[in-house]
């Protein structure tokens, strides 16, 4: 698992000093290695039938919406999103910054999805926090699946008739990683 996270941090620290940077006010940096310009097989919807995850990539490689696991609820970068939940509470996410990095060498493309803050509200049980996810993989060669390797990093707090305000456990050594199969969603003519 260490060598995991050392990889994920080593490509993430070659990929700025080498690459093209590109960030503005609506929460997505994108960083691409080589010629600097987010190539066109990428752009579009890419879907994973595992956790319901779903990404929208922008010409300029930003992400201008996605689907995370948790709540399963379209976000957008920048925005907080309010919806309304079963027994008449509702969801709140407030997304962090997200990043997108692409090597065109290796075809490897690394993506993070920060949630800053979130309530779930499901009658009175309530679920906060936040979450961070990282997504790295290599694109096929045809440019219609990746297949990454998820790391999550979740910090939750609940609050129900059992438990009030507990902190659910977790250990970042003992946090498997979990490969996904993203495909691209054809576009409709």
């Amino acid at each position: 698992m260490k060598r995991y996270i050392f990889l994920l941090f080593w490509i993430f620290f070659a990929v700025v000093l080498s690459g093209c940077r590109s960030s503005s006010g609506n929460g997505v940096e994108v960083t691409i290695d080589g010629i600097g310009q987010f190539p066109d097989f990428l752009v579009g919807t890419w879907k994973a039938e595992e956790g319901g995850w779903e990404f929208v990539f922008e010409p300029d490689g930003k992400i201008s919406s996605a689907i995370a696991s948790i709540g399963r609820v379209k976000l957008q970068p920048g925005r907080t999103t309010t919806v309304p939940m079963q027994m008449s509470g509702e969801g709140i996410y407030k997304p962090g910054l997200w990043s997108v990095q692409y090597s065109h060498q290796q075809r490897e493309l690394v993506v993070e999805i920060a949630i800053d803050h979130f309530r779930v509200e499901l009658g009175d049980d309530i679920i906060e926090g936040r979450t961070r996810d990282f997504f790295v993989g290599s694109v096929s060669p045809d440019g219609t699946s990746w297949w990454a390797d998820r790391l999550s990093f979740p910090e939750y707090v609940v609050d129900t008739d059992k438990y009030h305000n507990y902190k659910l456990p977790f250990d970042p050594k003992d946090n498997p990683r979990e490969s996904i199969l993203f495909q691209k969603v054809p576009e409709l003519k």
